[in-house]
């Protein structure tokens, strides 16, 4: 290992260094071998194997099971205000070449696809929104943000803010506070409000960067939407678990006969209808508040099948491995209405947003519910989260979203 580079070093196990040399950029708190106590939390750590070979530089945290997180496999990298910069302009070039003019609404920053671990930056028009879930991203935030900021500037982007959406449980586990609100931007005056509109797919939404779910909206199923809108013309869609009605609308905009957005919360339902309303399309839709659980049941109760085009857009029904099977029984239980209530020859876009349910369970749950149903499924689309959520594929926690459209028949 290199010497003299003037940061403590912290020993691990054998299966460490297996997942390191893999590019796991993770270590356990079960997994070192020299103590890091004494050591600053959020401080900077070299990692080594136990015959002292140089494994990577992380982030230390000290209470959290994910106890280093490693943001640099090189020994020569010098962590300054020009390494972050480098990093970070690479991102924003990533997202320009992968989104193009989809830039205006996309995730800039995705923790550790991008090698920021623990760090979320959204962009919704001129607001940035960020979620800082490590300790030592946090402790970085001063310099980063600023830099963020420049370097989307340097690029021509407009940006009037950046607003922080820390009221997350998660940061709990890291020792940290929940909490929100405005990060100073020297020479950038505060945003008059927390609101603002984007442009996705030809619709346009108001977002509440504030009180909105996770930043504000859903950006990863960008071109999921899109896919759902080329295949809606003339059908009679329900849409279930709408939120602020995004699915529902790209499917009024091409072209279904009838939508009708349904979310059990009545503070959602009303942003849908406004989001309509701000679209023009709201003489092809109705909304509901309802809980789908009870719903679906009633609707293939009552014998008709009104729609030929379901679509499932849960939120996450786990987010630990322990919950699984319940996540697994609820996942089932809506699938198998909606494949029960479509009629022969109908549509359904299906998905879940928890990578502790892999495709492979996603897809044997599907199965066994076509077979308990009595349909088979023909596959029209298979997909995943827009590419501003890059998936790394030595990381499997970046591969969440599974995204499919079936025929049944």
């Amino acid at each position: 290992m290199k010497q003299n580079r003037g940061f403590p070093k912290i020993t691990v196990t054998q299966k460490a260094q297996a997942a390191l040399e893999a590019g796991h950029p993770w270590v356990y708190d079960t997994e070192l071998l020299s103590p890091s106590d004494d050591m600053p939390n959020g401080s900077l750590v070299d990692v080594a194997s136990e015959k002292n070979k140089y494994l990577g530089t992380g982030i230390l945290s000290l209470k959290s099971k994910i106890r280093i997180r490693i943001i640099s496999r090189n020994a020569n990298d010098s962590f300054d205000e020009s390494f972050f910069e480098r990093r970070i302009r690479y991102a924003w070039d990533y997202r320009k070449t992968v989104m193009a003019d989809d830039c205006g609404a996309c995730r800039v920053i995705f923790g550790e696809a991008d090698q920021f671990p623990g760090l979320t930056v959204d962009r919704y028009g001129g607001l940035l929104v960020t979620q800082t879930l490590s300790v030592g991203i946090e402790k970085l935030k001063p310099m980063l943000f600023p830099l963020i900021y420049k370097v989307l500037r340097d690029d021509g982007q407009k940006i009037s803010g950046i607003y922080e959406r820390n009221d997350v449980s998660i940061r709990e586990l890291e020792g940290l506070e929940q909490n929100k609100g405005w990060f100073a931007l020297d020479c950038v005056p505060q945003p008059d409000s927390a609101l603002t509109v984007i442009s996705e797919n030809g619709i346009e939404y108001e977002v509440d960067v504030e009180n909105g779910q996770k930043t504000g909206f859903f950006l990863d199923q960008k071109y999921n939407r899109r896919a759902v809108s080329r295949l809606a013309k003339g059908k009679r869609v329900l849409d279930c678990f709408t939120h602020t009605g995004s699915f529902a609308l790209n499917a009024a905009l091409g072209g279904a006969e009838h939508v009708c957005a349904v979310d059990i919360s009545e503070s959602a339902i009303d942003m849908a209808r406004k989001n309509a309303r701000r679209n023009g399309l709201e003489s092809r839709m109705e909304f509901k508040v309802a809980d789908i659980f009870d719903l679906l049941p009633e609707l293939e109760q009552n014998g008709e099948k009104p729609f030929d085009f379901i679509i499932l857009d849960p939120p996450a029904f786990t987010k630990s491995r322990k919950t699984i099977g319940g996540a697994l029984r609820g996942y089932k239980e809506i699938n198998y209405r909606a494949m029960k209530l479509l009629p022969r020859g109908g549509y359904l876009a299906t998905c879940s947003c928890s990578h502790f349910v892999d495709n492979e369970l996603f897809c044997k749950m599907l199965r066994s519910v076509a077979r308990d149903a009595s349909v088979e499924l023909r596959q029209i689309e298979a997909r995943q989260q827009s590419p501003d959520h890059p998936v790394l594929w030595n990381v499997p926690e970046t591969d969440y979203l599974k995204f499919y459209i079936f025929q049944v028949v």
